[in-house]
């Protein structure tokens, strides 16, 4: 009988850790289910700013917005990230009021007119409140909950998930990896001890973030090594400098190459990509899963 009960509880206690281990492949963000064990997801671009390295000005104002959300939508994308201020190195930093005013009617026009996941590129607390409040379901912060103290908690309030970037504002690295592991850890702790559920986060290695081009190609090449923080990964290389010097191309002539770090992240199991072209992205990812045997 002893022996019974001991293989029932091992048995028993091998099937938790399974259905532990599925739900853990799994995560919801708004309403839509994301399977990251099997599949790589599209997160499309749309910035609603004047000055972004890539397509600047093309989107911000509503009409043109919600247009390339459509296209994209039908393109294949899963999430849509909505940015109200540039980025890119050498960035005019703009007031919380005016990224608000960019932000929020693209936001509640989205949620208004599509069903998908909208996700806010921001790492302001006030802009990312209001950008729940109108209907977001995800904050994507470059800084990784560093920036401001304010923004977990604001996250948590609306149960909304988050995308927290590796981010330095210095290149100098004694252990490259070892460093970007050490500092995602600490954005992933502020996370959690502000209440957010292990199942809402999403981590990202930080291209073009306080990182030479040395790094860069060293993160994407060694992507699969974030896989020991236990969250689903997205790489956002989409145009960025390194396909660029690499290449030796300008921004509009860097799809080939960002079609590259795409087929690398989905090898390397990467939950999502952050990309501006999603039909060729989408199309790749297809195809790359197949030749895996995931689909």
């Amino acid at each position: 009988m002893r022996k019974i009960l001991i293989l029932i509880y091992k048995n028993f206690d091998f099937l938790m850790h399974s259905i532990i281990e599925e739900k853990g492949q799994t995560m919801k963000i708004g309403k839509k289910e994301f399977n990251i064990s099997n599949k790589t997801y599209i997160m499309g671009i749309l910035n609603v700013t004047p000055d972004s390295f890539s397509d600047g000005g093309n989107f911000n104002n509503l009409e043109s917005a919600l247009r390339q959300t459509e296209k994209m939508i039908n393109e294949g994308a899963d999430i849509i990230d909505v940015g109200g201020e540039s980025t890119r190195p050498g960035h005019t930093v703009i007031t919380e009021e005016e990224e608000i005013l960019r932000v929020i009617p693209i936001i509640e026009n989205i949620k208004k007119n599509f069903d998908i996941p909208i996700s806010v590129d921001t790492y302001k607390s006030d802009v990312a409140e209001a950008a729940l409040s109108a209907g977001a379901n995800l904050v994507n912060d470059i800084w990784g909950f560093k920036y401001d103290k304010k923004i977990a908690e604001v996250t948590k309030k609306f149960n909304a998930a988050c995308c927290l970037t590796h981010n330095r504002d210095n290149t100098k690295y004694i252990n490259f990896m070892g460093e970007v592991l050490s500092d995602l850890r600490e954005s992933v702790d502020i996370a959690l001890h502000a209440g957010i559920l292990k199942d809402k986060i999403i981590i990202d290695p930080g291209v073009g973030f306080g990182k030479t081009y040395e790094n860069n190609i060293e993160i994407i090449n060694n992507i699969e090594k974030l896989n020991e923080l236990g969250f689903p990964i997205l790489l956002a290389a989409s145009r960025k400098s390194v396909i660029g010097l690499t290449l030796d191309l300008p921004v509009n002539e860097r799809l080939e190459g960002t079609l590259a770090t795409t087929v690398f992240g989905v090898i390397k199991g990467c939950g999502f990509v952050r990309v501006h072209d999603v039909k060729e992205n989408k199309r790749i990812i297809m195809m790359t899963e197949k030749l895996l045997g995931r689909t």
